[in-house]
């Protein structure tokens, strides 16, 4: 169609394709179509801050799922989306006002939210455009939206209609940064030193004393028993006996129990409310009375008398000091600490009334719907197994936040009976009456609406039903649930992934997804994780300015293959660049080639290609099946470095330039097929190359089919080995490449492709 004169690839020419695809409208998914779906439930990117770069690599391997499904002739849903509800945009502006959530009217808190993140939202948008996205823009959700929140609120009520939801008071993990209940799977676990004190209990009615030691002395007041491992010879002659606490002076019986650890410390465990999971438990099991030190602000109650009102941190030294009559003895040890995925807070134990919803019972339906999912790659599988076994509760439900979707309910102020409205509109009961009458006392007019929120989970768990149509499409939903594709990274697989797993499961009885695709995480380029406190964060927009989004996006596909973590640098990505340097040089080479269309007789070394653009191909395809872009990426690179340009094009070069047909035909035919390989990982590039050289959209046609040729492939060993030996031989010689060599004979086995072999390397 027309030659290619620009020397290099100009990564400027990608914002100028953008627009011509937004402006053709390519992205748009057709719902009406005959062909078979694709859906794609990519996450919903959550815009409070700065989008990580490893975050922004992730999404651009999800946009190569895409364009490879519409290459296999799918019709592929693929929009673009924001997660905009909960708690990270609520700490990004109590951060930036230092005001707390609890310190605002919530209209006006909820209005900072959204203007916000209206403003990060803009930039996810534009950087979305800058990497080649190819997104539905017209079908965008976010998940603030009332109509998104809407179809929140209907699963609920259908869950309500159940029976799957259910209130209760029970300790439950507390973040006093965030003030809000949070489920295990929100939860960050961090190493790390702690002092263990060793303390001098006394027994009743007796001289002897007692070492316990306790890395909680602030919970003195909330310690109600002591324990002992029932093997250990040491105590046994304490059953039945009450100890006395320091400072406090309560007495408290010492029970042999398993839970103590005949090695830790004494070997003699002080059970406290709330001191860890196990005293939670211990405390359950024994039937002990618990007694609350710590309050939802993090301070302590007036359960631990003068300490009262101090912080967790200011309490532990004062009763440190106070305690020194009776301390034994420090020991550092090492401790795994919960703490707030969000805010970091270390987390406490509370006992909160709270709503949930049921999920003991489905664990193992989700076990069995695991089973009928194809997970990319298959070991990541055991990831969601291990979170499932180690669930022992029901899911908490509701937050104390403002910026996320309000549970529906209302109290009949009249008979007590909590009431959940008909689906259908977006409701806030904080604000708005009950719209109908108590089904049980008749009660039209004094309701109280719920305060609280739902956990942002509740939201995220169903956007594989809502893209798929679910309560706003039959017609789709019945062609496109379940979801063919969940996308995501592996840190999220205990919250995005198994909670839709368990609402599709409890909303339709069936699995979800055909399909999870699960990738590792972006490190730095010595292996540790990125963040703004080590001053390793790498920002994606002046790195795309700089080498380009193909550059980007190639690195992206080539670093790892699925599933596995990567590094991240600057240089890694200039290095893919090079890449792309190597292919336009190679396309401004073939754009200067008349094309044949018809097929003529072929020759040797244009047959000898053929069979290796085959196998290259069926290599490809088996990664783009497997939805592993490090395979195709890697082949093609290897493929176009060591064999198609040093080897083939040069080979063929003086015959294709006296236009012999073979040649010219293969050429073509052969790099039309690379491009087309590419396209789904490199698409700018690709379309722009293919665009001036053949005409029509890449974007818009199929994989390559195979030319169907095994030719001469057994032999591409013993023919670059051969190229590479008179290469050698002619720079030991100092003479030029193309300089004449005498005294060289061609292998037997080489002999189909003597013609060339002459020609190339100017044999005499």
């Amino acid at each position: 169609m027309a030659e290619i004169e620009e020397k290099r690839w100009d990564v400027k020419k990608e914002k100028e394709i953008f627009r011509e695809w937004l402006k053709n409208n390519d992205f748009k998914a057709n719902f009406d179509s005959d062909k078979e779906f694709f859906v794609i439930d990519n996450p919903p990117v959550y815009p409070s801050g700065s989008w990580h770069i490893g975050a922004v690599a992730h999404y651009t391997l999800i946009d190569a799922i895409a364009r490879s499904e519409r290459m296999k002739g799918k019709e592929v849903i693929f929009p673009f989306c924001l997660d905009r509800n909960g708690l990270p945009v609520e700490r990004v502006v109590e951060k930036k006002y230092g005001k707390k959530l609890h310190e605002y009217q919530r209209e006006e808190f909820i209005k900072l939210c959204k203007e916000e993140i209206d403003k990060y939202s803009k930039e996810i948008l534009e950087l979305y455009y800058r990497t080649g996205m190819s997104a539905d823009y017209e079908n965008t959700y976010m998940t603030d939206s009332p109509e998104y929140r809407k179809i929140t609120q209907a699963t609920f009520i259908e869950l309500w209609k159940k029976g799957l939801v259910y209130e209760d008071t029970r300790p439950i993990n507390w973040c006093t940064g965030c003030r809000t209940t949070l489920a295990d799977a929100e939860l960050e676990y961090v190493e790390g030193s702690t002092t263990l004190h060793y303390l001098i209990f006394k027994v009743e009615d007796s001289e002897e004393e007692l070492i316990v030691a306790t890395t909680r002395p602030e919970l003195l007041a909330a310690c109600k028993a002591v324990i002992y491992n029932p093997k250990d010879e040491r105590y046994k002659h304490l059953k039945g006996k009450k100890a006395i606490v320091p400072l406090y002076n309560n007495k408290i019986p010492i029970i042999p129990h398993k839970y103590a650890k005949i090695e830790y410390g004494s070997g003699l465990v002080m059970i406290c409310s709330y001191g860890d999971f196990g005293d939670i438990e211990l405390f359950k099991g024994l039937k002990l009375e618990p007694l609350q030190c710590i309050d939802e602000f993090g301070r302590m109650t007036a359960a631990v008398g003068k300490y009262k009102g101090m912080t967790v941190e200011e309490a532990r030294q004062a009763i440190l000091k106070d305690l020194e009559p009776y301390k034994v003895k420090e020991e550092r040890v090492q401790q795994r600490v919960p703490r707030c995925s969000r805010c970091g807070s270390r987390i406490e134990f509370l006992p909160m009334k709270e709503w949930y919803v049921k999920q003991l019972d489905f664990l193992d339906d989700i076990r069995k719907i695991a089973d009928n999912i194809e997970f990319h790659p298959k070991e990541h599988k055991r990831i969601l197994l291990d979170w499932i076994d180690s669930i022992t509760m029901d899911w908490p439900i509701s937050r104390a936040r403002y910026f996320a979707t309000e549970i529906p309910l209302w109290k009949c102020n009249k008979c007590g009976a909590w009431l959940v409205p008909e689906p259908g509109k977006y409701y806030q009961p904080w604000k708005e009456d009950f719209p109908g009458t108590c089904p049980h006392c008749g009660n039209d007019k004094d309701f109280t609406g719920e305060k609280k929120v739902f956990d942002t989970w509740m939201d995220s768990s169903i956007s594989n039903l809502y893209v798929s149509g679910y309560l706003r499409d039959d017609a789709l939903f019945k062609k496109a649930y379940p979801t063919h594709m969940r996308p995501q990274g592996r840190d999220i697989v205990r919250t995005w992934l198994y909670y839709t797993l368990l609402r599709n499961f409890q909303l339709t009885r069936k699995p979800a997804f055909k399909h999870v695709w699960i990738t590792g995480m972006g490190l730095d380029e010595h292996g540790k994780k990125m963040s703004k406190s080590k001053g390793n964060i790498i920002e994606p927009k002046p790195v795309i300015e700089k080498y380009g989004a193909d550059a980007f996006r190639f690195w992206a596909a080539s670093e790892t293959s699925i599933g596995g973590d990567f590094r991240i640098s600057a240089e890694r990505i200039a290095g893919a660049g090079k890449f792309l340097t190597k292919l336009w040089n190679v396309a401004r080479f073939v754009s200067k080639l008349p094309i044949k269309k018809e097929m003529p007789e072929i020759k040797a070394t244009d047959r000898w290609i053929m069979g290796e653009v085959d196998v290259l191909i069926e290599k490809c395809m088996e990664g783009y099946d497997d939805y592993n872009f490090y395979i195709p990426a890697n082949q093609v690179r290897t493929f176009i470095w060591n064999i198609y340009a040093p080897h083939y094009l040069e080979m063929v070069k003086s015959r294709a330039y006296e236009g012999d047909d073979s040649a010219l035909y293969t050429i073509h035919e052969s790099f039309k097929k690379i491009l087309k390989l590419l396209a789904p990982i490199i698409p700018f590039i690709t379309y722009e190359a293919y665009k001036k050289i053949y005409g029509g959209n890449i974007h818009k046609g199929a994989f390559p089919e195979k030319f169907g040729e095994k030719g001469y492939s057994e032999l591409t060993e013993a023919l670059c080995n051969f190229n590479s030996m008179v290469w050698k031989k002619k720079k030991e010689m100092n003479i030029s490449l193309k300089s004449e060599i005498r005294g060289i004979e061609i292998p037997n086995e080489l002999l189909p492709f003597k013609e060339d072999l002459i020609l190339m390397h100017n044999l005499k």
